[in-house]
């Protein structure tokens, strides 16, 4: 066989191209990490962002579709976190898909369909979300929920649009450790019996991979900003930008502190379904949870009695409760969401104090 007849070995080189060009922003421009780990944690990015296209444009099928985690312990991108499951599978307006679960032991869970274009670039819109509080669900905690451009009545449901591509799942869960996460299964209607592979079908698969990578990049590494402060709270948005989610407020700060210092943070939640405190490095990309504490939930923390929290984020333990470790990092990003809340959350002030 002739490798120059294949359009797929040409998107083949391209892309080995564009992962070995990510390496500059380790050690380039303004934003480039300063520190050693999160120079190291970027190469951990790029295998990440590779890993979830893969399975996003290139295994994926949407006559066939399949759940496949997007976040994780060892798929960190993209503002992921330690008490989260997100889960992705492809979608086709023309059909229908029946979507099966069971609910574990989430705190808040959800099905979100975006629409938009299918080459790589992040969705446009949100077509619709369903999530727990809108679901029927049995004694034995399994629902249904069923994706189509003509829904059927009776049946928790979501009418599909003309570009509808993606389905993605998120369920919380206060313990992620231990707790049982929610099962996810999705099925189509009348899908073909027979299957095969073509060069132009890879190489499109391929392309958007290409693509894929290029936008990821384009949104890291994210500034520092303003150091030690909590910027305002934002209320839940009208409009989302990729795969964000349509219920939850946000809140983004950073700190940066010498060996001897610590950001106290101070903050009030609305009642709201979850809440959580995430540190990022630059990549949008959380510290190893497998050991510190380098986030915290809602039900993790230790409330004072008027019902307010008090985080303490710091190089080493500093003998008060809430400790969420910098994990050895001089600086990054601090990262707040509230899920469902019943009011926009209140400011949150910080303050730099010295240990000991």
């Amino acid at each position: 066989m002739d490798r120059d007849a294949f359009e797929t070995s040409a998107l083949f080189h391209e892309l080995l191209d564009e992962l070995r060009a990510l390496e500059s922003k380790f050690y380039e421009g303004a934003n480039a990490p300063q520190d050693e780990q999160s120079v190291l944690e970027g190469y951990k990015w790029i295998f990440s962002i590779l890993q979830v296209a893969f399975d996003v444009y290139v295994w994926s099928d949407t006559a066939r579709p399949r759940f496949v985690d997007i976040v994780g312990p060892y798929k960190k991108w993209g503002g992921d976190n330690a008490d989260a499951y997100y889960q992705f599978a492809p979608i086709d307006a023309q059909r229908t898909y029946r979507i099966k679960g069971k609910t574990g032991d989430a705190v808040y869970w959800s099905l979100t369909v975006y629409g938009g274009p299918d080459d790589g670039r992040y969705s446009a819109h949100i077509v619709g979300t369903v999530n727990d509080r809108m679901v029927d669900v049995t004694p034995d905690g399994t629902f249904e929920i069923v994706l189509s451009a003509d829904p059927p009545e009776g049946v928790a449901s979501m009418k599909l649009e003309e570009d509808s591509v993606v389905a993605i799942t998120r369920d919380y869960l206060v313990d992620p450790v231990h707790g049982r996460r929610v099962e996810w299964h999705i099925e189509a209607d009348d899908p073909p019996a027979t299957y095969r592979l073509t060069d132009a079908d890879l190489a499109r698969r391929l392309r958007a991979v290409v693509t894929w990578i290029k936008e990821q990049s384009q949104m890291v590494p994210l500034p520092l900003g303003e150091p030690n402060v909590i910027d305002p709270p934002y209320p839940v948005p009208t409009e989302t930008y990729g795969w964000a989610a349509g219920d939850a407020a946000y809140a983004m700060g950073s700190f940066e502190l010498a060996d001897d210092e610590a950001l106290v943070i101070t903050g009030r939640s609305p009642a709201c379904a979850f809440w959580n405190l995430c540190l990022w490095n630059p990549f949008l990309h959380t510290y190893n949870y497998e050991y510190e504490r380098v986030t915290i939930n809602g039900g993790q923390v230790e409330y004072e009695d008027d019902g307010s929290w008090t985080v303490v984020i710091a190089h080493r333990d500093p003998g008060r409760p809430n400790w969420v470790s910098t994990q050895g990092h001089p600086r990054g990003r601090i990262w707040l969401r509230w899920f469902l809340p019943d009011a926009t959350p209140e400011p949150i002030s910080t303050e730099v104090v010295k240990l000991g």
